[in-house]
């Protein structure tokens, strides 16, 4: 079952550049959350600083009952052993089979036998439907494929709490369906409570039990689907519909304050 993950007034800044402030919000327990949001806006950033990756300058970030913004080295890695990444791009190891890429926390962070180990990487790779395919190497797989395996990758520790960088990027749209109902499909499965990063519309309006929005260095919005998804908010209205009008503009320089 999944854990609640809370931020309290998370604000970042890199030198003069504010990233986001006051970001406050809570990803409710077994929940698929979606964070969208025009580029540039600190999605990524927000991911990173959820996993203890990046520091906020001021806020807080509980999961479990640990502020992992402040808590010691220590408490972090206990913390981030309820977690699992996607990363944007799969971030697999060009040189090794995805048995070995996927068996590769495992082996790092826990003492269990390789019996344990192959018994645990064949049932993840079988739930992301890459069985028989253990021996291919990254370079010989389409991206979907690498997707996959960076999923279940992420699944292997059997975390409380996942998030997935723009797991449809490089994706066509019939790949970005499959694996927008192989997310619901693992939910419903683990209840594992997820937070996916995307610009892509139809995967948030297909995934999610809640989207946020990023816009001008604030969270502009977040709540339940179905609220967001009739916003009046103009932002977020722009956004979902993908229109000109509005106050995105073409760069952030272009928004309209």
């Amino acid at each position: 079952m999944g854990i609640e993950v809370a931020a309290d007034g998370l604000t970042k800044s890199f030198d003069r550049h504010t990233v986001w402030r006051d970001v406050t919000l809570t990803l409710p327990a077994g929940e698929i959350s979606v964070m969208l949001g025009p580029s540039g806006t600190g999605k990524t950033v927000f991911l990173k600083t959820l996993v203890g990756l990046v520091k906020p300058d001021r806020g807080r970030v509980v999961i479990d009952g640990v502020d992992i913004a402040s808590c010691r080295e220590r408490q972090l890695y206990r913390t981030r052993r309820l977690m699992g990444v996607m990363f944007q791009d799969g971030a697999l190891f060009g040189s090794m089979s995805l048995f070995d890429n996927i068996a590769f926390p495992l082996r790092e962070h826990t003492r269990r036998t390789e019996r344990n180990i192959r018994a645990t990487v064949e049932e993840k790779m079988a739930m992301v439907g890459l069985s028989g395919a253990e021996s291919k190497l990254p370079g010989q797989i389409s991206g979907g494929m690498r997707k996959r395996a960076g999923l279940a990758r992420a699944l292997v520790l059997d975390p409380e709490f996942i998030l997935c960088d723009e797991p449809d990027s490089g994706l066509d749209p019939v790949r970005t369906a499959y694996l927008s109902q192989l997310l619901i499909d693992l939910n419903a499965q683990i209840r594992a409570t997820m937070l996916i990063v995307t610009h892509n519309i139809d995967m948030a309006r297909t995934v999610s039990h809640n989207i946020g929005m990023l816009y001008r260095r604030e969270l502009v919005a977040f709540g339940p689907r179905e609220v967001l998804l009739t916003s009046g908010e103009p932002a977020v209205e722009q956004f979902l519909n993908g229109r000109r009008d509005g106050p995105i503009g073409m760069s952030e320089e272009k928004d309209k304050a």
